[in-house]
C-alpha cells in the first residue's frame, strides 16, 4: 500500500466533452495528480461510489445529471459533503458562477482556461480543504494529522518529548444535564485552559491539538509536563465550576435520571491526563504508538479520584 504522505491526490474530471476532458486530464497528470474520468453526473456518482477522489472538476452543462445537480447531490450526502468541487462553465455570465457556488461548488473556471489557471485552482482548493480538515471547527486547534506530524518531527529531530492525552471525567453528565450546547462550552473552556498552560511553560514551544470531542493531545518537553498539567487542571476546574448552574455548583454534583426513572448523582467534572515519555526519540518509531501509550495511561488516570495525571514510568525519562 502506498504511504499516505506519498499518495497522489486523485482528481475526478466530469465532462461530456472528450476533448476538454483529455486536455484537463493530460495537464493534471503532468503536474503530479492522479486522474479519473466520468462523462456526466450520473456516471460520476457511480465512480465516486467505487473510488473516493480528493477533488472533482465538474462541467456545468451535461446530459442526464448536470453539474449543478451533481454538486447538490454530493453536498446532500454525508459521505461526499466535504468533497471539494470546481465548476467548469463555458459562459462568463455572473449568473452561472453564482448558481454554481450556491449549489456548493468551492470554485469555478470559465472556459476557455489555460493550464496554469487550472493547476493553480486545483492546488489551492485542495490546500484549503486539507487545512480545514486539520482544524477543529469548535476550538480552532489542529487535528489528528497535524498531531501525528508534530510527534514525527520531534522523533526525526532526536529530542526528548512527552505526549499527554487529556479528557474530561464525567463529561457525559454535563451533556445529559444541560445539553450539547453547554457541553461544547466545557470543551471550549478546556481548550482555553490547555492553551494558556502551553503558552505558560515557555520555551521550547509546546504543542496542543484537538483529537475531537473532549479529547486533546499535548506534546512538550518532559520537564514541562508537571507545570503544564498542574496549571491546566487548576485553570479548567475553576472555569468548569463557573459553567454549572449555581445550585449544582454549590452542592458539588448534578442529579440525573436513568432509564428507569431513578435519580443518580454525578460529581462535577475533573480531568484525566495520561502521559507517555520518549527516550531521546528512540522509544516510539510511530507517532501512533506514543499516542496509544498516553491513551493507556489516561485510562489509569481515570481509575483515580479527582483530576489526575498518570505518567508511564516503566521506561524512559522519569
Amino acid at each position: 500500500m502506498e504511504p499516505e504522505a506519498d499518495r497522489k491526490d486523485v482528481i475526478l474530471v466530469v465532462d461530456d466533452d472528450e476533448d476538454i476532458a483529455r486536455f484537463v486530464e493530460f495537464n493534471l497528470r503532468l503536474h503530479g495528480f492522479e486522474v479519473i474520468h466520468a462523462s456526466d453526473g450520473q456516471e460520476a456518482l457511480e465512480v465516486i461510489e467505487r473510488q473516493r477522489p480528493d477533488l472533482a472538476v465538474v462541467d456545468l452543462m451535461m446530459p442526464r445529471i448536470d453539474g449543478l445537480e451533481l454538486t447538490r447531490r454530493l453536498r446532500a450526502d454525508p459521505m461526499t459533503s466535504a468533497l471539494p468541487v470546481i465548476m467548469l462553465t463555458a459562459k462568463g455570465m455572473t449568473v452561472d458562477k453564482v448558481h454554481g457556488l450556491s449549489a456548493g461548488a468551492d470554485d469555478y473556471l470559465v472556459k476557455p482556461f489555460d493550464t496554469a489557471e487550472l493547476v493553480a485552482r486545483v492546488s489551492s482548493t485542495l490546500r484549503r480543504n486539507k487545512e480545514f480538515r486539520e482544524v477543529s471547527p469548535l476550538t480552532g486547534l489542529p487535528g489528528n494529522s497535524r498531531i501525528r506530524r508534530e510527534i514525527s518531527d520531534r522523533v526525526r529531530n532526536g529530542v526528548d518529548y512527552a505526549v499527554g492525552y487529556v479528557d474530561i471525567d464525567r463529561f457525559k453528565s454535563v451533556n445529559d444535564r444541560y445539553g450539547f450546547v453547554r457541553g461544547d462550552d466545557f470543551i471550549s473552556a478546556l481548550a482555553r485552559s490547555l492553551h494558556r498552560a502551553v503558552v505558560g511553560v515557555g520555551l521550547p514551544p509546546a504543542f496542543l491539538g484537538h483529537v475531537g470531542g473532549d479529547d486533546f493531545v499535548i506534546v512538550c518537553a518532559p520537564d514541562q509536563v508537571r507545570p503544564l498539567t498542574s496549571q491546566a487542571v487548576v485553570d479548567f476546574e475553576t472555569a468548569a465550576d463557573a459553567l454549572y448552574d449555581p445550585t449544582d455548583r454549590e452542592r458539588g454534583f448534578v442529579e440525573l435520571k436513568d432509564r428507569r426513572g431513578n435519580i443518580r448523582r454525578a460529581a462535577l467534572v475533573t480531568l484525566s491526563i495520561g502521559v507517555s515519555l520518549s527516550d531521546a526519540g528512540k522509544r516510539f518509531s510511530d507517532p501512533l504508538e506514543a499516542i496509544a501509550m498516553a491513551s493507556e495511561m489516561k485510562t489509569v488516570a481515570k481509575s483515580q479520584p479527582g483530576s489526575y495525571v498518570a505518567v508511564d514510568r516503566r521506561r524512559g525519562v522519569t
